[in-house]
């Protein structure tokens, strides 16, 4: 029903439709003839509307959707106390009196006391009036929906008609595709003959969908411009800007369009009171942009709604049911990703989040087999290891000292020969060429991506979108506008109190109110947060990342004091298989406290960098989820990778020494590493926690939780009565269903997983060969897991144009370096390998490496043992010990110098020093030319780029050409008319019977 219709005679009850509240929102005066404000009372499913996807008419599609809660009203006293205020709304309004009002039929509900006002939710009434009045002045038609499935909830349904459709895409320079095409180069001879076959052997893992079919041809883009739509096929206006674009357009109406008018509603009317707090909220905010609308409450809810159905008998074919065949389900893992397709629905950020994740996980495939590779040699070569066949060898009778003080006894080498074996299986030489290609790995990865991205910015015509076309639509945040508010209302305030001890210079009080209301007007515009505003929020921010990184030290350490309490306990035990499987215990059980303790920081993590962002009050959402990115990455990082750290390069390196042992607190002696090392101990560290995250937060977090909410509604709708069971099961509106689904959050939380997961499998690899493969084996699982989430279980997010990925990127990027540093220490400093080769360089007799566990142990006098902590069981072996080995490189008990730090120490700790700058040199060296060699943009896309910049430039020639002969043509006619009346021939003059003397 249109406006210009809404005084209509016509009863209510055969219209199935009436207005609420229409006089107030024209009160407002927001209320174009253009415009359509319908109310339906009637919600029963109806084919032509396709259940919510189109208006009732059927023919104008829902773009958009606002949710908001309602007190529904008792009875018919509400409705006949709306309907008399819309009379005194028509009374007051000279010309309308003879005009009745809908479902008017007398004084209804007169005599009857009016129940008491909510003064609150009377505000955001009328704010909402507001507003959708505005929105109605934009263009937009709207069409309400209070009588819902759902309680208390209803619903504003929003359509853009096509000329605002087409000033908003000319507004937001969204280039369109034109009515020329062009074919694209094709690759000629051998290349195309690979091409070909490459085709032929991937068919059956390439996704059933047109988008992902390869094109030889392409239309040429251009920016959307009213003025040359001529350019552009407008045969069919229906489809020309498909859903992704009419809801991002829709949006950025909502973002842009404000409320503040609202706020004089309050105190108008007889028997309204004021509401100090609800005044100054109304004060504090002179516009309402969606945004605010949300945050306020005014709106619960507003999305874009989903195409339809995905799955269920008679479901009409759309593209969210082509996604979930195609991409969604976990019987396709093998395919590769319509990401096309996937970019058409969701739009290009969320699209080049899926492209990322898949190109990251087609290069783990190369990394995994290789890891694969180095791990078989580890197993094929650990009968070979002769430093693990010395440690094994019982006739070596090695005794070595007590891991702890006054309970632990000594104890033989042969007992830490599985340690030993297994040590190998990850510190060989093949794990220091696993380094340095992981390292390649990862630049060659992230060029790749480049290439990547910058063939998709073609595909999906990006090339010439720049950040500051998008600025446009960067608005403010609706807490930073009325932050500026707050601070511009202070200054006006103490303004005006210094003009009222000043006189007043003129006697004219009209012209001092224009001056006053304009003075406050510029102090707004000018009003910008500074850092002195920010300043507490900067300085609670360093104090809490500051606080929040102790407190994860703290947990280190109090794993630490568990692990070495925890050793001395369990070597006390009576049973020997307890006492010979001590680190084994130890080691397990501190990396489960830990995994489980990085699991629930990491929950409680992401929430506090959210609250130190908003104090911040960034002024663009841009900058918001930067300023997030930033302080939840360098907060979790610290969390997921300080355990790790600790073990890779701390532990065992402040032990001191037998008789001389470094303690904390006074009473834990720090502990030590196994005699192979602590790099297995970094393996079972490493993967516990990266396969326990993996596990945990993919499986419990994302698929455990989504099916428990389920469960608990189906378990409500059991104990519902049983009218109300059947009313739930009917089918609902496409509004209700998305509105049930759960708001969409953000890719921070997808990015922020596989950027720590990236981590782990570059940061320590050297460690952990396996780490790609494991993580390729989870990839596999995450990309149909969040496939299948923005799919079935989540509302349709808005669509953001985007070129790249972001701040991502640069956080790759910073792994990726950081990675090829820490594997130099990992390899030099907590492996064996550079000890092994100072051995077997400089002190091995015969040049093989019989004798170096030998080499790296130094010797210790028992009768040199501080009082209190020698064994109290000296005898446990059996014999009476003399010396016992401990794993350093010092001067023997009966040196001049004993227990001093001996001349090798100091040749290995050079050597590893001097691999350290070596390979952290050449990989670095290495990587970067990998970067030089690759170039950024594929030699083809390059062409392809130029060949529509000069198919354009002929475009508009031919145009222009065009419009120059018909220009001539025009001046050629205009001529010939010309000269017979300049040969004074008055035949020829058109106008000769008016003036007999020729030409005027």
């Amino acid at each position: 029903m249109r406006v210009n219709e809404k005084y209509s005679t016509l009863p209510a009850e055969d219209r199935s439709v009436h207005i609420i509240n229409i006089c107030a929102i024209e009160d407002i005066g927001y209320l174009p003839s253009e415009g359509t404000l319908l109310n339906s009372l009637s919600v029963d499913p109806d084919a032509e509307c396709k259940y919510g996807l189109y208006f009732r008419d059927g023919k104008r599609k829902v773009d958009y959707i606002l949710v908001y809660h309602h007190k529904r009203p008792s009875g018919s006293r509400p409705l006949a106390r709306r309907l008399q205020h819309a009379d005194a709304a028509l009374a007051a309004r000279p010309g309308r009196q003879d005009q009745p009002l809908p479902g008017k039929g007398g004084p209804v509900g007169a005599g009857e006391p009016e129940p008491p006002m909510d003064y609150h939710e009377d505000d955001k009434r009328f704010r909402r009036e507001e507003y959708e009045g505005n929105l109605l002045e934009a263009g937009l038609e709207l069409e309400r929906d209070e009588d819902t499935k759902i309680h208390g909830v209803g619903f504003v349904k929003i359509h853009a008609p096509w000329n605002v459709l087409c000033r908003e895409a000319e507004f937001l320079k969204l280039k369109m595709p034109t009515k020329k095409v062009y074919h694209i180069n094709e690759t000629r001879g051998l290349l195309k003959k690979i091409s070909s076959v490459l085709q032929k052997i991937t068919a059956p893992i390439q996704p059933k969908v047109a988008e992902h079919r390869p094109q030889t041809t392409k239309r040429l883009s251009y920016p959307f411009s009213r003025e040359k739509q001529h350019l552009f096929d407008l045969s069919d206006k229906d489809s020309f800007f498909d859903s992704k674009t009419r809801s991002t357009i829709v949006y950025e109406i909502l973002k842009r369009t404000t409320c503040t008018k609202a706020k004089y509603s309050m105190g108008q009317g007889e028997g309204r009171k004021k509401d100090p707090a609800l005044l100054s909220k109304r004060r504090k905010c002179d516009e309402y942009g969606i945004t605010s609308l949300l945050a306020n409450g005014v709106y619960s809810a507003a999305y874009p709604l989903h195409d339809g159905d995905y799955e269920g008998e008679n479901v009409e074919f759309n593209d969210r049911k082509l996604l979930y065949e195609e991409w969604a389900s976990y019987g396709v893992f093998y395919k590769y990703q319509p990401i096309d397709l996937v970019r058409k629905y969701f739009g290009e950020k969320i699209g080049l989040y899926f492209a990322w994740l898949g190109v990251y996980t087609q290069m783990l495939i190369p990394a995994s087999v290789v890891g694969i590779i180095v791990f078989l040699y580890g197993c094929a070569t650990v009968d070979e290891n002769i430093p693990s066949m010395e440690m094994c060898d019982q006739r070596h009778n090695i005794t070595m000292c007590p891991l702890c003080d006054k309970t632990c006894s000594y104890w033989k080498m042969s007992s830490a020969c599985a340690t030993a074996r297994a040590s190998h299986l990850f510190d060989n030489p093949a794990t220091v060429f696993f380094s340095v290609f992981m390292a390649l790995w990862a630049a060659t990865f992230m060029e790749h991506w480049k290439r990547k991205q910058m063939r998709l910015n073609y595909r999906w015509d990006l090339t010439g979108f720049e950040e500051e076309e998008e600025a446009v639509k960067d608005h403010p945040r609706a807490e930073y506008e009325a932050r500026v508010l707050e601070k511009s209302l202070r200054k006006e305030s103490k303004s005006k109190e210094k003009r009222r001890h000043i006189p007043e210079e003129s006697t004219n009080k009209w012209k001092q109110r224009v001056k006053t209301a304009m003075a406050g007007v510029k102090l707004t515009d000018k009003v910008k947060l500074t850092w002195r505003d920010r300043f507490p929020a900067y300085f609670t921010n360093l104090v809490s990342i500051v606080f929040m990184i102790a407190v994860t030290f703290a947990i280190v350490l109090g794993v630490i004091i568990y692990r070495i309490s925890t050793a001395a306990a369990l070597a006390m035990n009576s049973s020997p298989s307890v006492r010979s499987n001590i680190r084994v215990t130890v080691t397990a059980t501190a990396v489960i406290i830990n995994l489980v303790v990085i699991i629930l920081l990491d929950e409680v993590y992401g929430c506090i960098a959210r609250w130190l962002t908003k104090i911040e009050v960034p002024k663009t959402e841009k900058s918001f989820e930067e300023r997030l990115i930033f302080k939840a990455f360098l907060l979790k990082f610290v969390n997921s990778y300080t355990p790790i750290f600790y073990v890779a390069f701390f532990k065992g390196r402040f032990v001191g020494r037998p008789g001389d042992y470094v303690y904390i607190f006074r009473s834990f002696r720090m502990e030590e590493c196994a005699p192979g090392g602590c790099l297995m101990e970094l393996c079972i560290q490493l993967s516990i926690i990266m396969l326990g995250k993996q596990l945990i937060q993919n499986n419990l977090f994302e698929i455990g939780i989504p099916k428990m909410k389920k469960l608990i509604r189906s378990l409500r709708l059991r104990h519902r009565s049983p009218p109300d069971h059947d009313e739930y099961v009917k089918r609902k509106q496409r509004y209700e269903v998305d509105y049930t689904l759960e708001p969409f959050a953000g890719l921070t939380p997808e990015y922020m997983e596989m950027i720590i997961q990236f981590g782990f499998v570059t940061l320590f690899v050297a460690s952990f060969p396996l780490a790609p493969l494991f993580a390729l084996l989870n990839n596999i699982i995450e990309i149909r897991l969040d496939a299948k989430k923005f799919v079935t279980e989540l509302r349709r997010p808005v669509a953001v144009r985007a070129k790249d990925i972001g701040i991502w990127y640069n956080i790759l990027r910073g792994v990726g370096k950081l990675a090829v540093i820490i594997n130099a220490f990992v390899i030099s400093f907590t492996s064996d390998f550079i000890p092994r080769l100072v051995y077997l360089y400089m002190y091995s007799e015969n040049g093989t490496m019989h004798g170096f566990v030998n080499h790296t142990l130094s010797s210790f006098n028992v009768s040199d043992f501080q009082n209190g902590t020698a064994p109290n069981d000296p005898l446990d072996l059996g014999y009476e010990v003399q010396i016992c080995r401990y794993k350093d490189y010092r001067e023997p008990p009966w040196s001049e110098h004993k227990y001093d730090i001996s001349k090798d120490f100091w040749a290995v700790l050079a050597a590893r020093l001097a691999f350290v700058i070596v390979f952290q040199n050449l990989v670095m060296f290495m990587s970067d030319f990998v970067d030089w060699v690759i170039p950024d943009i594929p030699k083809d896309i390059s062409q392809q780029i130029h060949k529509e910049k000069v198919l354009m430039v002929e475009l508009f020639m031919r145009e222009e050409q065009g419009k120059q002969q018909l220009l001539d043509t025009w001046m050629e006619k205009d001529r010939k008319k010309d000269e017979p009346c300049n040969n004074h021939n008055p035949k020829a003059c058109p106008d000769s019977a008016e003036y007999p003397g020729g030409a005027l």
